[in-house]
């Protein structure tokens, strides 16, 4: 990823706020990394490397972008 990549051993630490699984560390179109949580389709941001787990802060993915994001989490 970029230079706001995570450590690995944080990223198995963190969870999602709502139903508090794991999230997956993607590259998003624009270049952003987010935290992912593909049962929700929730992206929460990070700013400058600081992962931002809030509720409010969080963007719904739409189907096509959802498609996007789980193919890349597959490769």
């Amino acid at each position: 990823m970029s230079e706001t990549a995570l450590d690995a051993t944080l990223l198995s630490l963190l969870a999602c706020p709502e139903d508090k699984g794991p999230l997956h560390l993607v590259r998003t179109d624009d270049g952003a990394d987010v935290l992912y949580n593909p049962r929700l389709r929730r992206a929460y941001p990070i700013d400058n490397g600081i992962p931002v787990l809030l509720v409010d802060e969080a963007h719904t993915v739409d189907d096509a972008e959802h498609e996007r994001l789980t193919d890349r989490l597959e490769s």
